[in-house]
């Protein structure tokens, strides 16, 4: 199974600090730690979480709703540089997926660095909803996890958001 990628240029990630975002993005709702906001430039919906690092994730779905986009971003130090590409392998459970990811810095919050990676697999989807984490293996550096509580709820929000920006 592998993991398409993006750019990311046309998703703001981790603006909810910033003036932009309250022009492109509003609260639609907040399940089990997760924020779900509407994206009125793209008539979607995207959930996002913040963990005690300020560290960020994303989920949401592209302008045309065809594939679905997992971003991570952090604070520390990642030596990620805007649009680099590298090599990710992503563990949900017992699924390993993988693909590229492209990594971004300057489209985002100042000081946050991270990537996207995007999938088309509706298996993807189901593994993030029914898993407690995800563990990031990219092409250098460490492992991470991602904390993945909550988000079957999450998306099922995102999911009844989206009905209603058509």
């Amino acid at each position: 199974m592998k993991i398409r990628t993006i750019l990311g240029a046309a998703l703001v990630g981790a603006m909810s600090a910033t003036t932009a975002f309250a022009d492109t993005f509003s609260n639609y709702g907040n399940v089990e730690g997760w924020n779900v906001f509407i994206d009125h430039e793209k008539k979607s919906c995207l959930i996002e979480k913040k963990d005690d690092f300020d560290n960020v994730v994303q989920m949401g779905l592209t302008t045309d709703r065809s594939i679905a986009y997992i971003g991570v971003f952090t604070k520390a130090k990642t030596g990620i540089k805007r649009g680099e590409k590298e090599a990710v392998a992503i563990l949900l459970g017992e699924h390993i997926y993988v693909g590229e990811a492209t990594g971004m810095r300057g489209n985002i919050t100042k000081d946050y660095s991270g990537g996207y990676v995007l999938t088309n697999d509706p298996q993807v989807v189901e593994d993030v909803a029914q898993q407690y984490t995800m563990t990031v293996f990219p092409e250098k550096d460490y492992a991470f996890t991602v904390d993945l509580a909550g988000t079957k709820k999450a998306i099922e929000m995102a999911q009844e958001c989206n009905k209603k920006q058509m």
